[in-house]
């Protein structure tokens, strides 16, 4: 009988050694309890506990929670389980030794991602990989597309805008706790005790932090690290959402990573800067940490580099990126209606689409350092996809991009010229773009009739998806707001 997934996953050539590898960390590190973690539909970091000394047994057999807990285990406005009953198996997650992390806040505590398989004793397709596990997806979606484009790869930087908000006497927010002056180093400043141990943390856990600034709403700030393979920089932004809410914590703060809490200012983005890459090899950046006695496996602290970058430029024209490059934009404009509804997934996503005056990205073309478009060439040999949000999954984001850029190179679409005037004037001179969903529920529906970016949520993951972001759109449909009261409580006689 052939071995199912589960099997082979658990049955890998390096994996008992490295196995043994974290046995020898926990032991050297004090490590009493570890956190089994995967991610969920929506982002949410979800899993079990165990105590360090199951460690080899949990490695081998894993742990079991119900389906619906990738779904966020959440009731539709009718009452009943998104995606999965009550009556549904359980899943079997596996934890990845190569991820395993000592949390800094709490050195007795270790941390370590997992893949999910179907239940052993499923009637149907018994121990085989979850299709409702966004993160197992992203990389069995990558190793394909590197398969049928001759070594081709991903690689993703993001720059995640959250706001730090100020807690009111019942721990409501009250506010963002600096002025909204974008780049001014006096209201960084003013920050620099939560930035500090957001580094602080983030290097102990491999985050190779380059650079950061306060951004133009109230407590907002961008800290980046150093772009990698599309997985792992997935797993990086995860962990740096982790990372903030504990410093939230230990500061009486609000870590907000809603995209718009505030009219009136910029709301926050999270754009990815992507290129296509053939070659390379993982470096150790050890990040401020003893390279001879790292706080987790070396995996943690690895970055690709080298190789070639397919977009940079072939021709005399700097700003023009190579055929490859425009291929896989040319997909990404083809698809940039479907893709909205994943870089822009929540009904609130759509207040920074319609506060205008904030470069908010609104419309389907793309242009060299043009921030008025929706995909731009940031810079030689990258390109930065604009329609996405601090609220992202980018689990999700990552596949969405990987199959739109597979359907621009097989079919070798063509992005078209690129727009170097403002998409205003350019509009007001007689140029027709077509513009992106302005509400969630519009962008389901471009979502609905894309069968390429439906393919990067294969299985289950789509049709969870789609009944978790419509019943949202639904509750949001019928709910009575202040702004309906305010409007329409005297409008007659």
């Amino acid at each position: 009988m052939a071995k199912t997934d589960l099997e082979k996953f658990t049955g890998g050539a390096d994996r008992e050694a490295m196995v043994k590898e974290v046995r020898k960390k926990i032991d050297a590190l004090g490590i009493e309890y570890l956190y089994l973690q995967f991610v969920s539909v929506t982002g949410r970091i979800c899993g079990k506990g165990i105590p360090a000394d199951h460690w080899e047994s949990v490695a081998q057999k894993g742990f079991q929670l119900v389906y619906g807990a990738t779904v966020n285990l959440f009731t539709n406005r009718h009452g009943d389980y998104m995606g999965y009953g009550p009556e549904a198996a359980e899943l079997v997650g596996i934890p990845e030794p190569e991820t395993f992390c000592q949390l800094p806040w709490d050195k007795r505590v270790g941390r370590l991602y997992c893949t999910l398989f179907r239940n052993r004793e499923e009637k149907e397709d018994p121990g085989a990989f979850l299709t409702s596990d966004c993160r197992g997806n992203l990389r069995r979606i990558h190793e394909q597309f590197k398969k049928d484009h001759k070594g081709l790869s991903l690689r993703c930087g993001t720059e995640p805008e959250m706001m730090w908000l100020k807690k009111d006497e019942n721990g409501k927010p009250n506010g963002g706790f600096s002025n909204p002056y974008c780049y001014h180093i006096d209201q960084f400043e003013s920050l620099r005790p939560v930035y500090m141990k957001v580094m602080e943390y983030c290097r102990a856990m491999g985050l190779d932090m380059i650079q950061g600034d306060h951004e133009d709403a109230p407590g907002q700030l961008e800290l980046n690290w150093q772009y990698d393979d599309v997985l792992r920089n997935a797993d990086r932004l995860t962990t740096y959402r982790q990372i903030c809410a504990q410093v939230a914590r230990e500061f009486n703060l609000i870590a907000c990573f809603m995209t718009k809490p505030f009219m009136g200012v910029s709301a926050s983005g999270c754009h990815h800067n992507i290129s296509l890459w053939t070659g390379g090899k993982d470096v150790l950046h050890k990040t401020g940490n003893d390279a001879r006695n790292l706080p987790g496996m070396k995996e943690n602290f690895m970055y690709v580099e080298g190789g070639k970058n397919t977009f940079m430029p072939d021709t005399k024209d700097p700003q023009l990126p190579g055929k490859i490059g425009l291929q896989a934009i040319g997909g990404i404009v083809a698809h940039l209606s479907a893709l909205t509804a994943i870089g822009s997934s929540t009904v609130n996503s759509y207040r920074r689409l319609w506060d205008t005056g904030f470069w908010a990205p609104i419309f389907a073309d793309w242009g060299f350092q043009n921030r008025t478009t929706g995909l731009r060439v940031s810079a030689p040999g990258r390109f930065e996809y604009r329609s996405v949000d601090s609220m992202v999954n980018p689990y999700l984001m990552g596949s969405a991009i990987l199959k739109a850029a597979d359907d621009g190179l097989k079919n070798k679409l063509d992005p078209g010229e690129p727009e170097e005037r403002n998409i205003y004037e350019a509009m007001e001179a007689g140029k027709e773009v077509k513009k992106l969903p302005m509400s969630l529920g519009e962008a389901l529906e471009a979502l609905s009739k894309d069968e390429v970016i439906q393919s990067s949520m294969p299985g289950e993951m789509y049709r969870l998806y789609h009944e978790y972001k419509t019943d949202e759109w639904e509750r949001f449909m019928h709910t009575v707001t202040d702004w309906d009261q305010d409007t329409y409580m005297d409008a007659l006689p």
